[in-house]
């Protein structure tokens, strides 16, 4: 049985931490060896409302929306067989790189998805924990469209689909006890492998329209109420001879 585990409400401060990453050097603001401009602000109007804006600033940096569940009360982290589905309206300016994603503990990252318009119909899907990735085009990819999004996090294979319909699975999977935060951000391309923004560009947003996170509970699993910090034996991992097949056997 699948159930809704994580419903994603931008403005709850027990859900989301805003401004503030320890996936950024430091926890923030900047991250400059990764060519971000990129300067985290805790400000509400970059990414509580579920837009998420960036505006340049004098000295050249933008300040930057993000939120992250990591640090937060509830402290939510996606786990092994769960399946999150998230509907996008994609940004249009030039330097504008939106992503959802994963981390923990300096690793544990899985891109649902990043984005440049630049290349206007691709979006890149990968699994840097047992890293493989894919380069996708698509004709409903493209600047200010809207996407649903839908990934399963398989313990042999994490599973992409767009709009209905699986696009990559990449075989690889992220193991039995993997568990990470979620990160939902705009970056800004500093210009060493996409296009900075032009001079006359001073703003930019994308929106998630929505983010959701089921999970499959049985006897075998933590139910959804429990602290998602529990290290005890049933964590989040079916025993694969109790079924046919399991979400983490993907």
């Amino acid at each position: 049985m699948s159930a809704v585990v994580f419903t994603a409400d931008f403005a709850s401060e027990r859900q989301w931490v805003a401004g503030r990453s320890w996936a950024y050097p430091g926890g923030g603001p900047t991250n400059r060896g990764d060519n971000k401009l990129d300067y985290l602000t805790a400000d509400p109007s970059y990414s509580r409302t579920g837009t998420f804006r960036a505006t340049r600033r004098p000295d050249g940096l933008w300040d930057t929306g993000l939120l992250t569940t990591e640090g937060s009360a509830d402290g939510f982290m996606v786990r092994t067989g769960d399946r999150l589905d998230a509907r996008v309206r994609l940004p249009a300016e030039v330097g504008a790189w939106p992503a959802i994603w994963t981390w923990r503990d300096g690793d544990n990252e899985v891109d649902v998805f990043e984005y440049h318009p630049d290349n206007p119909d691709l979006l890149e899907l990968t699994n840097h924990v047992r890293p493989a990735n894919r380069y996708l085009r698509d004709r409903t990819v493209r600047p200010g469209g809207i996407v649903d999004l839908s990934v399963t996090f398989g313990r042999r294979s994490v599973v992409w689909s767009l709009n209905g319909k699986q696009v990559f699975a990449d075989g690889q999977g992220v193991g039995r006890e993997w568990r990470a935060y979620l990160i939902v951000n705009l970056s800004v391309c500093a210009g060493r492998y996409h296009p900075a923004p032009g001079p006359a560009t001073t703003k930019m947003s994308y929106e998630v329209k929505s983010l959701v996170v089921y999970r499959t509970l049985d006897r075998y699993s933590i139910p959804a109420s429990d602290d998602q910090d529990h290290d005890g034996e049933g964590d989040g991992d079916t025993d694969a001879t109790s079924r046919e097949t399991s979400p983490e056997e993907v």
